[in-house]
């Protein structure tokens, strides 16, 4: 404990990579700017390693040294969606890493096309319950983000929507705004210019309190179905399993205190994400709490990956 106790006081003493998925999405701008931050408070070089698929990634950085020299900043999919839909992953998402912090949430806005005659969500709930497998929603791919949040949202509203996969959310976006999906679910950055200019109207957001970017816009409880809770898409570093507790300490509390600059929390607002700290130990049994809630609606909805 002596050994590890020192080596936390002075790492790190060369470069530390953070490993993460493709470039350009959510997790990757969020560890720039992590590794900008973080290079300027240790005096040493922080890069990012990008790999196609964060389930690749995940599987590298499981068996790296655990010395604090590579990190990963992941999200949900890797840790919580993957291990319910796919049996050969190449981690095990509890037993090989070490949780550091959260570090971000995304909440998604549930939109629909303005022919969509419901003013408000009771009165979606009631227009789809009157139109049971006849309304389209648009999802980008089975389980992505989208698509497990709507079957979510059917579980507990009690509502029965039609699948329409699309290539991304992009292109789930695109087929809201033409009228060919009536509903869908997005993230803010997505689908707020839309609302803001008519082209689709939205009902509610995903996340337990309202998002400061869209501080008019209800929560789903707000909205009248308070036993949705929340849902979002979420960002987390971990480490390798067994790196030192005193290293994973420090790790965490260099963060969080980045984490807590107003440059961090705009820089993550323009993603339409809100800085998320927390313990180790709270985001342990965060990801725990998440594996379950999420395994069962894969397993009601019959969600597969092929």
């Amino acid at each position: 404990m002596s050994a590890a106790n020192v080596s936390a006081q002075s790492y790190p003493i060369r470069p530390v990579r953070i490993m993460t998925g493709s470039v350009a999405a959510m997790p990757d701008v969020i560890a720039r700017h992590l590794s900008q931050r973080l290079s300027e408070r240790w005096g040493q070089g922080v890069v990012v390693e990008n790999r196609p698929q964060v389930t690749i990634t995940s599987g590298v950085a499981a068996k790296a040294t655990p010395d604090g020299y590579t990190l990963l900043l992941a999200d949900r999919t890797s840790h919580v969606v993957a291990p319910n839909l796919h049996k050969d992953l190449l981690y095990d998402p509890i037993r090989d890493f070490a949780p550091i912090t959260l570090v971000a949430r995304a909440p998604l806005l549930l939109v629909a096309h303005p022919s969509v005659s419901a003013a408000n969500l009771r009165e979606l709930i009631a227009y789809a319950k009157q139109r049971p497998g006849s309304i389209d929603y648009a999802s980008a791919g089975p389980g992505t983000a989208v698509h497990i949040t709507t079957e979510r949202f059917k579980q507990v509203a009690g509502i029965d929507l039609m699948n329409v996969q699309y290539k991304g959310g992009g292109a789930a976006m695109a087929a809201i705004l033409s009228g060919e999906a009536k509903v869908g679910f997005a993230l803010v950055p997505v689908a707020l210019p839309h609302v803001k200019v008519g082209k689709v109207k939205t009902y509610a957001i995903t996340s337990a309190k309202r998002f400061t970017g869209a501080p008019d816009v209800p929560t789903m409880a707000e909205a009248g179905l308070p036993g949705f809770d929340s849902e979002e898409l979420w960002v987390g570093m971990f480490a390798p399993v067994r790196t030192p507790r005193s290293l994973v300490a420090k790790l965490n509390a260099d963060i969080v205190d980045i984490l807590k600059a107003p440059a961090t929390r705009d820089a993550l607002r323009a993603l339409g994400a809100e800085p998320a700290t927390s313990t180790p130990e709270e985001f342990a049994a965060f990801i725990a709490a998440e594996t379950a809630t999420l395994k069962k609606v894969i397993q009601l909805a019959g969600i597969r990956v092929e």
